[in-house]
């Protein structure tokens, strides 16, 4: 039995990629999540109009999280798809 070793790693290279890509992108979208959220009763942010410390506005951090979120789920379904076919 032969193994292509070559192949082995390209394949182990671009699965650890694509996973390390996948967890960033979803991070980057609970951030921009989070710009939504205004202070709490525990921890207020202080600042005025209930933004948050990253400097985004709700809305921005909204389309943010929305563009992190189709990022990671069409590198999922595209995944999917090679699997499948």
């Amino acid at each position: 039995m032969h193994i292509n070793w070559g192949a082995l790693a390209i394949v182990a290279f671009v699965s650890f990629g694509s996973a390390v890509g996948v967890v960033v992108l979803i991070a980057f979208a609970l951030l921009g999540l989070s710009a939504r959220a205004g202070g709490t009763a525990v921890g207020d942010t202080g600042i005025a109009g209930g933004g948050s410390r990253l400097g985004l506005s709700p809305a921005a951090g909204t389309l943010v999280a929305a563009i992190c979120l189709l990022a990671a789920a069409v590198i999922v379904g595209y995944g999917l798809w090679i699997v499948i076919s």
